[in-house]
């Protein structure tokens, strides 16, 4: 009676709302940060001469632990369960997030950063999981749209707070942290665990008793990790180095380049957008990835050839587009590929990934800086490599329809 129940019930508004503002959770512990960075600098440096080192990674360790540990929470998830492992990880994230409030040594906080890693792993891993158990395709769609329209709302007002709080003190940011406790409020009142695709199945009696559970589907996960981990280098491109561009075409002071780049960093909503759009019209997964490289590698292309003010702007619009699209459509694409049972871990793959592309890309872009020369050579190459994979994902596509069709 109680996995009838389960099967029964259907997710709305509540549930969606609180999936859409626990996905933010992990966004924060990098965008809160970045205001905050002088700040936490100038307070260490005169105990720890490696301050300058430290704290900007500190920031990002977070990162490090997810792609390191993300595939182990997606195993948790497809044994545990998905609430029970949700919950708990963002009770904690609101615990370790806001203790280096508290805490004066650098290391110190420096480890709990790389503890909330793990929470954030846990985190990422049991949203994208439950939004493919509890929406089909268009409610997916739907979801992971506006899931890319309120991110970049609510990453403006965290910025501005951040600001605020920081200069209030110098680790009061790290109190922001704490709107974790609200939210797992309301995924205790709201979330539940979903039933199987195999119970829903099984009660609309589109399955035959006996059926083996399938193995997981190891093809497909290589390529949704290989797919996903080049499209993440190339996201991260502009993110972590598009301030050194700026700095190449003469522009460095940090208000100017927040003033100028402001509207064209609201194309971010028009992909997500497009995202929604062109889901909606029935254009596959696989084409739309190809979409948003040719935007991303097209708006690099720009930004590496332009010689002002005007075309950063015309490449930084195009670059964001492609922005908006790839989170959601790479998380549509892998979605629709992971049977129930093997979800968790399938996701957890997904983050895993993702994460190493974080990780690698300013790795890559510095070593093509360095063979280049400049960074604007540097943008220009990864917006080629962007665009050629595009055409390269289209010609594989186009081949396996023929092939297909003539079998």
């Amino acid at each position: 009676m109680a996995i009838a129940s389960t099967a029964e019930r259907q997710p709305g508004l509540a549930q969606g709302l609180t999936v859409i503002i626990a996905g933010f959770l992990p966004i924060l512990a990098i965008v809160s940060m970045f205001p905050a960075i002088p700040a936490i600098i100038g307070h260490f440096a005169p105990t720890d001469p490696l301050a300058g080192t430290k704290v900007p990674s500190m920031v990002t360790a977070p990162g490090l632990t997810i792609a390191l540990v993300a595939m182990f929470a997606g195993v948790l998830v497809d044994r545990f369960g998905r609430r029970t492992l949700l919950l708990i990880a963002t009770f904690f994230y609101g615990i370790i997030g806001a203790a280096p409030f508290f805490l004066e040594h650098l290391d110190a906080i420096y480890a709990s950063r790389l503890l909330l890693g793990l929470c954030e792993a846990a985190i990422l891993t049991t949203i994208n999981t439950l939004i493919a158990d509890y929406w089909p395709d268009e409610g997916r769609r739907k979801w992971l749209a506006l899931q890319g329209l309120v991110g970049p709302a609510l990453s403006s007002g965290m910025i501005f707070f951040a600001g605020t709080m920081t200069a209030w003190r110098w680790n009061g940011i790290f109190l922001l942290y704490l709107l974790a406790l609200p939210i797992f409020a309301a995924m205790l009142r709201y979330m539940y665990e979903p039933a199987s695709d195999a119970t829903a199945r099984k009660m609309l009696g589109m399955d035959e008793e006996g059926v083996a559970a399938p193995g997981f589907p190891w093809r497909a996960m290589f390529g949704i990790a290989g797919l996903t981990l080049f499209s993440s280098a190339i996201y991260y491109v502009f993110i972590v180095n598009g301030a050194t561009v700026w700095t190449e075409l003469g522009v460095s002071d940090p208000q100017s380049i927040g003033q100028i780049t402001a509207l064209p960093s609201l194309f971010i909503l028009a992909g997500a957008s497009l995202f929604w759009l062109l889901g909606s019209r029935g254009v596959s997964s696989p084409v739309m990835i190809a979409i948003f490289l040719s935007f991303l590698g097209i708006g690099l292309a720009v930004m590496g050839l332009t010689r002002g003010w005007q075309g950063m702007i015309l490449g930084m619009a195009l670059q964001q587009t492609g922005a908006g699209m790839a989170i959601p459509t790479l998380i549509a694409w892998a979605q629709s590929q992971l049977p129930f049972q093997h979800r968790g871990r399938g996701m957890g793959i997904w983050t895993a990934t993702f994460f190493f592309g974080q990780f690698s890309s300013p790795l890559l872009v510095s070593m093509l800086r360095g063979a280049l020369g400049t960074m604007q050579g540097a943008f220009l190459v990864a917006g080629i490599i962007s665009a050629v994979g595009a055409v390269l994902l289209l010609f594989v596509l186009s081949g396996t329809g023929r092939k297909g069709k003539s079998a």
